[in-house]
């Protein structure tokens, strides 16, 4: 039996990054990765656990599409990668330096509770001109790039990643 996808459009791809322990931020998570299947986006995440799941739990409980770009091979698996929510799971074997493919793939980055992981896909991010949403992430400004868009709530940053996607949809 044959398996086909159809894709009327390009998709438009949301990152949603943030720590891999315990936050305290997984329901936000969770509602950011719903927003985003609910809209027909792609989510992109790290894989793996914390944030990252609840927001693939999010998506994939909406119907969505999660893409998990995970730090290790499949010969040396790691505990959480991939979740159990994401659909295409891409082994980079890079580990930490798979955070340039977070940070330059999507058309907007969510950034929320993390650590250093989480700070180097923001500069990351920044410094190659991707947008980016800041939900209670680590504090962060480059020299000539875009500032971080602050945000206080989940709804508000679903309301900021309408108006980046929809600048982008008025490019064409």
């Amino acid at each position: 039996m044959e398996t086909r996808i159809s894709v009327l459009r390009k998709p438009w791809i949301v990152g949603v990054m943030g720590s891999r322990e315990e936050s305290g931020d997984e329901a936000g998570a969770r509602r950011l990765g719903q927003a985003v299947a609910e809209r027909g986006h792609v989510l992109l995440t790290g894989g793996g656990t914390g944030i990252m799941r609840a927001a693939s739990e999010g998506a994939h409980g909406a119907g969505g599409l999660v893409l998990g770009i995970l730090p290790n091979d499949r010969k040396r698996p790691m505990a959480g990668y991939p979740n159990d929510f994401v659909d295409i799971a891409v082994y980079t074997g890079m580990y930490e330096a798979r955070n340039v493919i977070n940070a330059k793939t999507p058309h907007v980055l969510i950034a929320m509770a993390g650590g250093a992981g989480t700070l180097s896909e923001i500069a990351l991010a920044l410094r190659a001109g991707t947008p980016v949403i800041g939900l209670n992430c680590p504090e962060v400004a480059l020299f000539g790039a875009d500032p971080i868009l602050r945000v206080g709530s989940v709804e508000e940053a679903i309301e900021e990643m309408d108006r980046i996607i929809g600048e982008f949809k008025h490019r064409g």
